[in-house]
C-alpha cells in the first residue's frame, strides 16, 4: 500500500496537537476537514470539541490514524490502535521511529511514512 490509497478511506483520526493553529497535527485535520473526510483529533493532554484524549474516545470506527506526535507517544498509540483493531496508520515527518515501525510490522500494522498535505494537495 502507498499513501495516496490510504486517502480512500474517509473515517481517520489525527494523533497531536490538533488545538495549535500552528502546528501540523492542526493544518492536517484541517485539511481533511476541508477534503470531505469524517476526522477528529486526538490529544493525549488535552480534550476539547471535536478532540479527544484518547482513540477508544472517538464516537466512530477508525480506518486511518495520522501519527503527527512524538515518537514515544506514538508507540503508545498504536498499542491501543491495535487493542482496537485499527491497522492503518500514515507517519508524519517527525513521528517516527524504529520502535515504532517494528511494532507495526510485528502487530500487522499498515504503516506508510509520508505527509498528509502533501497527499491531499493532490488530491481533487
Amino acid at each position: 500500500m502507498v499513501a495516496s490509497e490510504l486517502l480512500n478511506y474517509k473515517n481517520w483520526v489525527v494523533v497531536g496537537d490538533v488545538i495549535n493553529q500552528s502546528k501540523y497535527a492542526y493544518r492536517i485535520l484541517d485539511k481533511l476537514k476541508s477534503k470531505g473526510f469524517k476526522v477528529v483529533g486526538v490529544h493525549p493532554k488535552k480534550e476539547g470539541e471535536g478532540v479527544y484524549k484518547s482513540l477508544k474516545d472517538v464516537p466512530f470506527q477508525i480506518e486511518v490514524i495520522d501519527l503527527c506526535i512524538n515518537p514515544a507517544l506514538g508507540l503508545e498509540i498504536l498499542k491501543e490502535a491495535k487493542s482496537l483493531i485499527i491497522n492503518k496508520v500514515l507517519i508524519q515527518p517527525g513521528a517516527e521511529s524504529e520502535e515504532i515501525l517494528n511494532y507495526c510490522r510485528e502487530n500487522n500494522i499498515i504503516a506508510i511514512e509520508d505527509c498528509a498535505l502533501v497527499q491531499l494537495s493532490g488530491m481533487k
